[in-house]
């Protein structure tokens, strides 16, 4: 396994080994010991898994508040995705700066996006799979989310807006300055 940090701190690309030969791979996407040993030492306690069957769906910003923040290990089984993550810690040097990172099914990589930051992703191909780990269960209470397209943040996303797919409930996602987030 491999760990390359990204821009934000805390935000790393994971790329688990991967196996190969004529019947196909294998693949330790999660082995907590290899994790620990490269520090990275969180308690997954629920996995996701979402399907879009369309290119330009676009999921989030979305994020718990604590005590209930999740930590996430993003990784695509199927089609590719543009991930972004967005410090929203008000008291980081790095407040509403965001990174990316494109995952994928044929760069086998994952993103680990820790508490503090909100989350979202793209997909760039149709019938894209995600699955992700998180540390804490889904809260309804201390779900949050923040406009894809707030201009202070200034997210570069792949497809122009009207082309972009969302819920109801991203479409109506405050702007950063109006949300609830971390300290």
């Amino acid at each position: 396994m491999e760990v390359r940090p990204l821009a934000l701190e805390g935000v790393l690309e994971i790329l688990p080994r991967k196996f190969g030969d004529d019947r196909g791979f294998f693949s330790e996407t999660y082995n907590a010991e290899s994790f620990a040993e490269a520090g990275i030492t969180l308690q997954f306690v629920q996995d996701n898994h979402s399907l879009s069957a369309s290119k330009g769906v676009l999921r989030g910003l979305h994020y718990q508040l604590p005590p209930r923040a999740q930590d996430k290990l993003v990784h695509v089984v199927k089609g590719s995705i543009l991930d972004v993550v967005v410090d929203i810690r008000e008291s980081s040097p790095t407040f509403s700066k965001w990174t990316s990172l494109e995952v994928s099914a044929k760069k086998w990589n994952q993103i680990l996006v820790p508490k503090g930051f909100a989350h979202g992703f793209v997909t760039l191909e149709e019938n894209t799979e995600v699955v992700y780990k998180v540390t804490d269960y889904y809260s309804p209470e201390h779900d949050r989310s923040v406009r894809f397209d707030d201009p202070s943040i200034g997210i570069e996303w792949p497809f122009d807006a009207s082309a972009i797919q969302l819920s109801d409930k991203d479409r109506k996602a405050p702007l950063l300055d109006g949300a609830d987030i971390f300290p």
